[in-house]
Parts: C-alpha cells; sequence; structure tokens
C-alpha cells in the first residue's frame, strides 16, 4: 500500500460547548470537547474512513462519487473555491394572534 499527501478542507464549528470539524471533500464530521482534541479526532476518523475504502475496494468509487480526481494513481480533492460567512435573510412566519394577546 502507498500512502500520498493531501490536503483537505477543515472547517471546525463551535456548537455549544463542543467543537466539530468537517471536510466537505470527504463529507465526513466528528466532535469533541476541545478544540485539540477534535482537531486529533478529525485526523483519525479520516484515516479510518480512508483505510475502510481501501479493504473494502471502493475506493476509487467512493471519491470519485464525491467530485475527487484521479491522475496517474493520484487522487486529488476538489478545490475549495469560497469560504466565507454570508448573510442570509429567512422569513419568518409570526402568529398574529398570539403576538397581539396581552
Amino acid at each position: 500500500m502507498t500512502n500520498f499527501a493531501v490536503s483537505l478542507p477543515v472547517i471546525i464549528l463551535k456548537e455549544g460547548t463542543k467543537f466539530v470539524a468537517h471536510t466537505p471533500v470527504l463529507d465526513i464530521s466528528t466532535s469533541a470537547d476541545t478544540f485539540e482534541k477534535v482537531q486529533k479526532r478529525f485526523e483519525e476518523v479520516v484515516q479510518i474512513f480512508l483505510e475502510e475504502l481501501q479493504e473494502k475496494g471502493t475506493m476509487d468509487e467512493v471519491l470519485s462519487d464525491l467530485g475527487w480526481t484521479k491522475v496517474k494513481r493520484q487522487w486529488t480533492p476538489p478545490v475549495l473555491v469560497k469560504h466565507d460567512m454570508e448573510q442570509i435573510m429567512i422569513p419568518i412566519a409570526l402568529n398574529h394572534a398570539s403576538s397581539y394577546s396581552r
């Protein structure tokens, strides 16, 4: 088996007291109580995920379905084009009867 290095985009969010790490190029996430733990756990879950794909013989199929490309036996993930915060207006229906009741 040959190892190869690849850079993955990772998003780490804080949800309440937990940290969540997610990579859209593999569509996997993990969580932990601290930032350091979630980084370590993320590396572990990616390693396990890829090892299982290799063991099951589904690496080509799964990575291809996730938008990865293979050139000369080397897989490349989709390129992250933009990562930004965008404000979006969300319509909320108010119950007028309850909002005006006293």
